[in-house]
């Protein structure tokens, strides 16, 4: 009995002596080391698959600019050419909602001199982008849109409708994955690795229209002497992809 007791006068004064320190000294430090640790084996190859087709559509840029003393006879001018571009290009079967403005503007030209500037006039441009879903109309397009007073040509892109896209796309991706695997199975056998599954993909698509630029039509603001010869050729749709496997 007077062991327990002197034990238990003993913890009794080990917290009073531990209370006292602590309200003196501060708390007791106090630290917990964490170790994490991972492994992370894997393997990665890299695959690329190709798809070309001759494209299914057009997307022509052009625009009509004029200068003129006043701001209404300069937008006249122009309004007056667009009128005749759309209705020419509506001729070609080509539908409203495939046509966009994408730029109107207004500007000052100014004359200098030692003194002062003055306004000499008004510059009018409107640029507009037409989708031309029938591929056989873009060379009558151009022509349509050059001959009735467009004289700004950007360039002319060849693109694939959604359903080419999707099955330019699939076959590419499946040429793409079975390069990487091929390569994998190579790389793992030539140094002596065990690959087990396939435990990530990564896709890279790299999409390739042919776009022509004004030079190439050769006629912006000219006489049509000759009818526009533009040939889409042939685009194609290129895909990378990553394997990463994991290594027994």
């Amino acid at each position: 009995m007077k062991e327990q007791n002197g034990a238990l006068v003993a913890v009794i004064i080990f917290f009073i002596g531990l209370f006292i320190y602590t309200k003196l000294a501060g708390p007791i430090p106090f630290f917990v080391n964490s170790v994490q640790t991972s492994k992370a084996s894997f393997f990665q190859a890299d695959g690329t698959g190709k798809a070309a087709a001759a494209p299914d559509i057009a997307k022509v840029s052009f625009g009509v600019t004029k200068n003129a003393t006043t701001v209404a006879d300069a937008q006249n001018q122009v309004n007056s050419n667009i009128e005749n571009i759309l209705k020419s290009l509506k001729d070609l079967s080509i539908e409203e909602e495939d046509i966009k403005t994408t730029n109107y503007s207004v500007y000052p030209n100014y004359n200098f001199n030692e003194t002062r500037q003055q306004i000499s006039g008004y510059t009018v441009t409107q640029n507009i982008d037409v989708e031309i879903k029938k591929i056989d109309k873009v060379n009558n397009a151009v022509d349509a849109i050059t001959s009735n007073g467009g004289n700004l040509v950007g360039q002319i892109t060849f693109d694939f409708d959604k359903e080419t896209r999707r099955k330019l796309e699939d076959q590419a991706r499946k040429e793409a994955v079975e390069t990487a695997k091929e390569k994998a199975q190579s790389l793992a056998r030539a140094s002596g690795i065990r690959l087990g599954k396939i435990i990530n993909v990564e896709e890279n698509t790299n999409i390739r229209p042919m776009p022509i630029y004004a030079d190439t039509v050769g006629r912006v603001g000219a006489p049509a002497e000759k009818a526009t010869e533009i040939t889409p050729g042939q685009s194609s749709i290129q895909i990378t992809v990553i394997l990463s496997y994991e290594i027994r």
